[in-house]
């Protein structure tokens, strides 16, 4: 299949598809002319990819562990490759300090807001700073 025949099969825009190519990611057979030619499996692995991506994974890192994700009869699973369990562990503890940093951003605003709420409810405006 040609590369808009599989970007209406995936829901991937035929950039998208050219992104992966050049990032490593899919690599379709080209015919006499030159054009892209795509098969059955190449929809799977694009499938993995956009899991994957979805996941917060990068396209160099995708392109080192695609081999791992599988497809089956109950979606895709992920055959722990090594080094892939280090990497999925730091992507999660980064999540968690930028939560952690958004939690401790949150409660500022918050202190802030209501301190300036007190101090307008403390000079007699009725209806704050907020406009």
């Amino acid at each position: 299949m040609l590369i808009g025949r599989l970007a209406e099969r995936t829901g991937v825009s035929t950039r998208a598809l050219r992104h992966y190519e050049d990032r490593g990611l899919l690599v379709p057979a080209r015919d006499t002319n030159g054009y892209r030619t795509y098969s059955d499996p190449d929809v799977a692995a694009v499938a993995r990819i956009r899991t994957m991506i979805a996941a917060g994974l990068g396209t160099e890192t995708i392109r080192r562990y695609l081999d791992c994700v599988r497809s089956g009869d109950h979606g895709l699973s992920l055959e722990m490759c090594p080094a892939l369990r280090a990497e999925l562990d730091a992507l999660a503890e980064r999540i968690d300090s930028q939560q952690a940093e958004l939690h401790r951003t949150r409660e500022r605003l918050s202190a802030l807001v209501s301190a300036a709420d007190q101090q307008h409810v403390g000079d007699g405006s009725a209806d704050g700073a907020r406009r």
